[in-house]
């Protein structure tokens, strides 16, 4: 079996609602579909999100970087040879969403050759994940409105609250409305998406200390080495890298640095091969993590499940699963479902999705 195309398919979905968050705003999830073709006739799919923000990519340059230098580096390959492909793939660099949805597709058409779930192939361990729900900047009462909505329509009590506003005390009066609003039973974090100085950062800890807050996440630039070392050596809660730790190399430098106690692992960024190679990183260094999201689809989230499932410690916390609920529609024939606070791997061989030809039409954005 040869790969004899790669395809990359922009589309547009609206949001049902802005997403604010401090490094940045999006109104619709321009995503790009990529599919991986063999000559056996199967066709391993994955999405690739870009953030032009974090990341530097956009849908465009995504779209040129498969068509024009990784696609002629694949075809002929066998799908087996991921090594090889990521080899090819890695002389180029950046790129990381481009790269980590072609070896996503890669594990989508393996799983089918072999009719195996690509969870199966990974590692087997469960078939689902908890669910944490993302509260984007907005005024107090809508932040817990949207969050108790979550609560009663999905069963998810686990909420991870952006934060990151100037001046910090926005973020510390909505996390306390939200523990208020919510009760004792319900599991908070806070993601800063580098908003915060490092002193503001700690001021901000010191004043939610009784919240019972469980993860905080890249609350100050990775870049500010001192005061961010200062800051995770006086954290009282695990400290994770998000946007500073993307590669395996990255990863050891935030952990054994001491600018980071856990690690979040997006798919979306890594893929399943490289988010391999982080997972067992931490594991190796005794290092907290969690399934972070990049604003997937449901195809997206359908690969950050197939992941997260597949292993004992990234099933240990709940995965961030649910940011296509802001999307007005998606992809997938059968939509992923939040059922009890939980999302179930999907059933069938490869990642079990399949598009939806006419929805497809509707919103890709090349034709």
């Amino acid at each position: 079996m040869k790969i004899t195309r790669v395809e990359a398919i922009p589309f547009a979905i609206p949001y049902r609602k802005p997403l604010r968050f401090a490094s940045g705003e999006v109104h619709a999830a321009e995503h790009v579909l990529v599919r991986v073709h063999t000559d056996d006739g199967l066709v391993g799919v994955a999405e690739a999100p870009p953030r032009p923000y974090t990341y530097g990519e956009t849908q465009q340059s995504i779209i040129a970087v498969i068509g024009g230098l990784f696609e002629p580096q694949l075809v002929g390959l066998s799908p087996l040879e991921r090594e090889t492909a990521h080899a090819r793939m890695h002389a180029t660099v950046g790129n990381p969403t481009a790269k980590a949805a072609i070896d996503m597709a890669l594990w989508d058409v393996i799983g089918k050759a072999l009719d195996q779930p690509v969870t199966a192939l990974l590692g087997g361990y469960g078939d689902r994940m908890r669910v944490s729900h993302m509260v984007g900047f907005d005024d107090s009462a809508k932040m817990v409105a949207d969050a108790q909505r979550v609560r009663e329509e999905h069963g998810i009590t686990t909420f991870k609250v952006k934060v990151g506003r100037l001046p910090y005390t926005l973020d510390v009066e909505a996390c306390r409305a939200l523990r208020a609003g919510l009760g004792d039973d319900v599991e908070l974090y806070v993601d800063g998406n580098r908003g915060w100085s490092a002193a503001d950062s700690a001021r901000a800890l010191d004043e939610l200390a009784d919240l019972g807050l469980t993860l905080a996440e890249e609350l100050c630039p990775a870049d500010d080495v001192l005061g961010r070392r200062w800051l995770v050596q006086r954290s009282p809660i695990p400290f994770v890298a998000d946007e500073s730790a993307t590669t395996p190399g990255e990863v050891t430098r935030e952990l054994l640095g001491g600018s980071a106690t856990a690690i979040s692992i997006k798919t979306a960024r890594t893929g399943f091969s490289a988010s391999q190679r982080v997972l067992f990183q931490c594991e190796g260094l005794g290092a907290d993590v969690v399934i972070g999201n990049q604003i997937d689809g449901q195809l997206g989230t359908a690969c950050s499940v197939a992941f997260g499932a597949a292993y004992r410690r990234t099933s240990n916390r709940a995965g961030e699963l649910s940011n296509f609920l802001d999307m007005s529609d998606d992809l997938l024939t059968e939509p992923v479902r939040i059922t009890g606070g939980e999302v179930f791997v999907r059933p069938g061989s490869g990642l079990g999705v399949e598009i939806d030809p006419d929805k497809l039409a509707h919103y890709r954005q090349d034709t």
